[in-house]
C-alpha cells in the first residue's frame, strides 16, 4: 500500500519536474502552492458536497442507541475518536466515511442498508468504515485522486493553448505533443490510484475482521445482500438523475454500484450464506480482471474469497 503511494507520489512529482524544466517554468514552489490550495480546500468542503448529495442528516444518540453503542465499542477496538453518525437518505444499501477538520470525522449509513442487512452485519460494514478513518484513508485518496485531474488539465490547457500557437515555428506542436504526453499520463495515474483504492478496501475488510466477532462471515454475508439488493435498485427502469447523484462519490462506498448488476451474475435467490457459497464457485474472467482494474473496488469474488481465508486464519 505505501509503496503503491509512493509511486503515486513520486512518478506525479518526476513528470511534473520534468515537463516544467523543458517548458522553461521554474517556480516549481507557486505551482506546488496552487496545488496543496486547491487540495485543502477539496478536503475542507467535501462533506458538505456528501451531504448536499445523499440528503445526510445526523442521527442522534436517542433516536438509536444500539447503533451508536455498536460504534462505541468498535472505535474503542480502533484506537479512535467516535466519529458522528449519519444517516444518507438514499434507497441503495451502502456505508461510508469521511469529514474534514471542519466537519470531524463521520460514518454514514444509508437508509437502504438499515432496512437490507441484519444488525451483526451492519456492526460488520461498520468495522469497515472505521477501518477508513483509522487507515486515514479520506485525506489519502482525497489527495491521491486529485493528482490525475490535474494532469488532466494541464494536458487539456496545453492543447488548447497550442491551437492558438501552432503559427509560432512550431510551437503549437511541441505544446500539443506535451499535452498529449500529459493526458496518456494521467490515465497511467489513475490505475495506480485505482489500485491504491482497492487495496485500502481490502485493509478495512481486515479491520472488520479484527475487531467484530466473526467478522469476516458477518461482512461476507453483508456485502453479497449489498450487491444483490444494489443491483435491483439500479435496474435501468430505476435509474436516472438520482442515480447520476448516488454515483458521484462512489469511491467512498464499502461497494461499487456500478459493478452490482455485473456482481449479481452469481447470486440466485438464496439466503445469505448461499449467496456468499455462490459468489465463491465464480471463475474471474478476463472481463471480470479488467473491469475490476478499472474500478475502485476489489472484484466481490476476490473480496470474499480473501475474507473467507481471514475467517479460517485472522491472524494471516
Amino acid at each position: 500500500m505505501l509503496a503503491t503511494l509512493a509511486i503515486i507520489i513520486g512518478l506525479s512529482t518526476l513528470v511534473l519536474t520534468g515537463v516544467l524544466l523543458l517548458l522553461g517554468v521554474f517556480d516549481i514552489v507557486t505551482l506546488g502552492i496552487i496545488v496543496v490550495a486547491i487540495n485543502v480546500v477539496q478536503w475542507l468542503i467535501a462533506p458538505y458536497l456528501v451531504g448536499a448529495f445523499y440528503k445526510v442528516r445526523k442521527i442522534a444518540e436517542s433516536e438509536n442507541p444500539q447503533f451508536h453503542q455498536i460504534v462505541s465499542n468498535l472505535s474503542q477496538k480502533c484506537g479512535i475518536s467516535k466519529p458522528q453518525l449519519m444517516l444518507a437518505q438514499i434507497p441503495i444499501p451502502n456505508a461510508f466515511a469521511y469529514g474534514s477538520p471542519l466537519t470531524g470525522s463521520r460514518v454514514a449509513v444509508t437508509s437502504g442498508l438499515l432496512t437490507t442487512l441484519n444488525t451483526d452485519e451492519v456492526e460488520a460494514v461498520l468495522g469497515h468504515e472505521l477501518g477508513h478513518l483509522r487507515h486515514k484513508d479520506v485525506q489519502v485518496m482525497m489527495a491521491v485522486s486529485f493528482l490525475p485531474a490535474l494532469f488532466m488539465y494541464m494536458g487539456y490547457s496545453l492543447m488548447f493553448s497550442s491551437m492558438g500557437s501552432g503559427g509560432r515555428k512550431g510551437g503549437g506542436g511541441y505544446s500539443a505533443i506535451v499535452g498529449i504526453a500529459f493526458m496518456a499520463f494521467s490515465w497511467v495515474l489513475n490505475l495506480f490510484t485505482l489500485y491504491l483504492s482497492r487495496l485500502r478496501e481490502y485493509y478495512a475488510d481486515r479491520n472488520s475482521v479484527s475487531v467484530v466477532d466473526n467478522g469476516a462471515t458477518k461482512l461476507s454475508t453483508g456485502l453479497a445482500k449489498i450487491v444483490n439488493a444494489t443491483a435491483r435498485t439500479n435496474r435501468p427502469q430505476r435509474r436516472g438523475q438520482q442515480q447520476q447523484n448516488i454515483n458521484a462519490f462512489k469511491a467512498l462506498f464499502i461497494t461499487d454500484p456500478d459493478r452490482a448488476s455485473t456482481d449479481q451474475a452469481a447470486i440466485r435467490n438464496m439466503d445469505a450464506s448461499g449467496m456468499v457459497q455462490e459468489i465463491l464457485s465464480r471463475k474471474l474472467t478476463f472481463a471480470d480482471k479488467l473491469m475490476e482494474a478499472l474500478s475502485t473496488h476489489p472484484n466481490i469474488v476476490k473480496r470474499l474469497r480473501v475474507l473467507q481465508e481471514l475467517s479460517q486464519n485472522p491472524n494471516a
